[in-house]
């Protein structure tokens, strides 16, 4: 019994949820939905970009603080 209420749950939100994206990509259009995954997928890459580049930034700071030049490092 505990199963089939459960089931019943999971069904419902399932449908809920396919409601709810249905209407929110009627809505946006094919074109808008293409343009919003888009700055979406934009905005993840700026930000990975932004965190390398503050990587570096910060392995070049501790490198000069402990003098440690790249060219001493040997990659193993």
């Amino acid at each position: 019994m505990k199963r089939l209420v459960w089931m019943g749950i999971g069904v419902a939100i399932g449908v809920i949820a396919f409601r709810k994206v249905t209407q929110a990509q009627s809505s946006l259009g094919p074109e808008g939905l293409n343009r919003a995954v888009g700055r979406l997928a934009d905005g993840v890459y700026d930000f990975a970009d932004a965190v390398r580049a503050g990587m570096r930034e910060r392995e070049t700071d501790l490198r000069s603080a402990l003098g440690v030049d790249a060219a001493d490092v040997v990659r193993r």
